[in-house]
């Protein structure tokens, strides 16, 4: 245990919490929250574009609000840090486009070793000394080339919605410049709902439902180790830490739990597996709204992780019911708030990425991660550091801290 950061303490974390809240961080965890809520949506098309039951499909997206809820409760409360939890959409893809091959008992063995390999990752302090290695330009293209998506998704509307789509992206600027007191994500989604009411949204189709998570005793098998375990355990070591991790550095927190991170995600999804879940990790999408200027100032803004995290523990028993009001939404309001969350936090990452040393490794870092390519199974984030890294150490050499030490030391001799 010697690698796992010391966080705060849980024992004044409800007193703390009501001291440090305020309409900033709650704005920007209710966004967060209603984000992670809205990213159930790509379980159940994963779910049903692979032939799965809906039963399971509704348990599975049930698992995951409730389990990362969870730990999206502790996670933050603790290190009183924007850090919440949620699970990896590659990883989602794959488990269920593996469930018709291995079944779903292996699949989720698979799973659980999986989230030991995260595990003992983060408890030798791997992930520590990984991210120390990797340039800050190079993580935070990586950063910016993940929500640039989100940054498009927020304009595309002006295409087909042009008048929502307007008047929701108006507002929030127009209230930044002129309502300093009130966040202007709130006035967004309010302007975004008054036209809603106003254009006569159907939400006639709402149904509520309440259910919850199931127990299963998952199986282990080789194959569906090497097919699904393997390609998820490097996701969650290689790819969804480091974007977390760089997510939160790149907004001005100098020390990230780096280590306790991997091991937690490791230890959830462990727990994960025994209740039809594919794994737990810190959530880099949530991470950009809750870590952003938007939610206030930088010692509170962990209360906006906490707030997604309680969002997703109330909300799991009856996500058929959320799904149902989700779908009734039109399609752009979700994507113009998200993309409104992150402006400030794509800024901040492009201009770190850009603007001094390791450029050329920086811009396909940020190239790799915006392609959303897939290599072996693993998701782009992964490779745009690996990559990244390598084009840098070919065309940046001298940037590189420990190889300019090196050959410092060789000139003196």
């Amino acid at each position: 245990m010697k690698h796992i950061e010391k966080g705060v303490s849980l024992r004044h974390a409800p007193r703390d919490f009501i001291r440090d809240l305020n309409v900033d961080n709650v704005s920007a965890g209710i966004v967060a929250g209603i984000f992670g809520l809205s990213a159930g949506i790509i379980h159940i098309s994963a779910g049903t574009a692979a032939g799965l039951d809906s039963h399971f499909i509704m348990i599975w997206v049930i698992s995951y609000l409730m389990i990362n809820g969870l730990f999206g409760l502790f996670m933050p409360a603790y290190y009183r840090l924007p850090l919440p939890m949620a699970n990896s959409i590659p990883g989602a893809l794959l488990f269920a486009a593996i469930i018709p091959v291995v079944g779903l008992e292996a699949a989720l063995g698979a799973t659980l070793i999986a989230g030991a390999i995260s595990l003992v990752a983060g408890l030798a302090g791997v992930m520590g000394i990984v991210m120390k290695l990797i340039p800050m330009p190079i993580v935070m293209g990586m950063v910016a080339g993940i929500l640039l998506k989100f940054g498009l998704n927020m304009v595309a509307p002006l295409e087909n919605a042009m008048l929502p789509a307007a008047i929701m992206i108006l507002a929030f600027f127009l209230s930044a410049r002129l309502l300093r007191k009130i966040p202007p994500l709130i006035v967004a989604m309010l302007a975004g709902v008054a036209y809603m009411a106003y254009s006569g949204v159907d939400f006639s189709g709402v149904e509520f439902s309440v259910t919850f998570p199931e127990f299963i005793v998952p199986e282990f098998t080789l194959s569906a180790f090497l097919a699904y375990g393997l390609p998820l355990a490097l996701i969650l070591v290689g790819m969804e830490t480091p974007a977390g991790v760089g997510l939160v550095k790149g907004m001005g927190y100098k020390e990230v739990p780096a280590n306790a991170i991997t091991a937690v995600g490791g230890f959830g999804t462990m727990i994960s597996a025994f209740f039809n879940l594919h794994s737990t990790c810190i959530a880099a999408p949530m991470t950009g709204i809750c870590a952003s200027p938007e939610a206030g100032k930088p010692d509170k803004r962990w209360v906006a992780a906490v707030i997604a995290g309680a969002i997703f523990v109330v909300s799991a028993p009856f996500y058929g019911f959320v799904v149902s009001l989700i779908e009734a939404m039109p399609g752009y309001f979700i994507a113009i708030i998200a993309g409104l969350a992150l402006l400030r936090v794509i800024t901040s990452a492009m201009h770190m990425a850009f603007s001094g040393k390791h450029e050329m490794g920086g811009l396909f870092s940020f190239l790799i991660a915006a392609s959303g390519l897939q290599i072996l199974g693993i998701g782009s984030s992964f490779w745009a550091l690996v990559l990244g890294v390598f084009i840098s150490l070919i065309f940046e050499t001298k940037d590189f801290e420990f190889i300019r030490k090196i050959g410092e030391e060789q000139a003196s001799h």
